[in-house]
């Protein structure tokens, strides 16, 4: 017969578990104040510096192939600053950022007052929030950015085409993904404030950090993605794997404002 207060245990283990090992997880070292600021993160897609312009825009990569992207989405979480005296780290931090919305390039959460010298997240959603069930707000599976319960979320899409594509209607359709085992795509981000920039954060104030995400990185260091040989990538895996890789390189601080 299973002992039922062992089989408890063992359940409640599971999600401990899970919760001290998702990848970037820290604890809050601060307890945000009443009397804080604002941080706003805003971010600005763009390929080699030319913003980037869905369906219209044309791009080549580092490789001479020619390319359109229609549809470019990506996951960010577990967003954290960092002060001389600790870290602040944002609450229930999922954010999907999406080139087809402007209201989805922009978030805002609040800081207790000081100066900050870097901000870091996870691309993707951690371990737990894959098998968490049925969620809302970025995590929806409305959302278009997940699969099933097996295979989890999409961590980041890019859609477009291509000549060089084979494939029909010469498509380019890069879903990475992947939470667990050796072919688990999220990445942990440290991004370092500029020479001579400092987020300082006053009470009532607010402040704004502009990150830029160069789509260029997605083909190029470590990995070489050639679209001729790999136009799409759909399902976790080592190509995947290869493509985050790549895309972790993406983003840089383009600009600290403080108000």
């Amino acid at each position: 017969m299973v002992n039922k207060s062992m089989m408890k245990n063992k359940l409640f283990s599971i999600p401990v578990l899970l919760f001290f090992f998702l990848p970037g997880h820290q604890l809050n070292k601060n307890t945000v104040s009443k009397n804080g600021g604002t941080v706003n993160i805003s971010f600005i897609n763009t390929v080699n510096g030319r913003l980037l312009e869905l369906n219209t825009g044309s791009y080549t990569n580092p490789f001479a192939e020619t390319y359109t992207i229609s549809k470019f989405k990506y996951y960010i979480s577990h967003v954290s600053l960092a002060a001389a005296s600790g870290s602040i780290d944002e609450n229930e931090s999922y954010h999907l950022v999406d080139a087809a919305n402007n209201d989805a390039l922009h978030f805002s959460f609040p800081v207790n007052t000081g100066s900050y010298q870097s901000l870091s997240f996870m691309t993707g959603v951690d371990s737990l929030h894959n098998v968490s069930g049925a969620q809302s707000g970025a995590l929806d599976p409305l959302n278009d950015m997940f699969w099933t319960w097996n295979t989890g979320y999409i961590m980041a899409k890019l859609e477009g085409s291509s000549p060089q594509s084979k494939v029909v209607n010469n498509k380019v359709e890069f879903h990475i993904g992947g939470f667990m085992g050796p072919y688990q795509v999220l990445k942990n981000i440290v991004l370092k404030f500029p020479p001579g920039k400092t987020l300082i954060v006053k009470e009532g104030g607010s402040s704004e950090i502009i990150i830029e995400a160069n789509i260029d990185s997605w083909w190029q260091q470590p990995n070489d993605i050639r679209i001729a040989e790999h136009p799409v990538c759909s399902t976790p895996g080592p190509l995947a794997k290869k493509i985050a890789d790549n895309y972790s390189k993406m983003f840089t601080i383009k600009d600290i404002i403080n108000n």
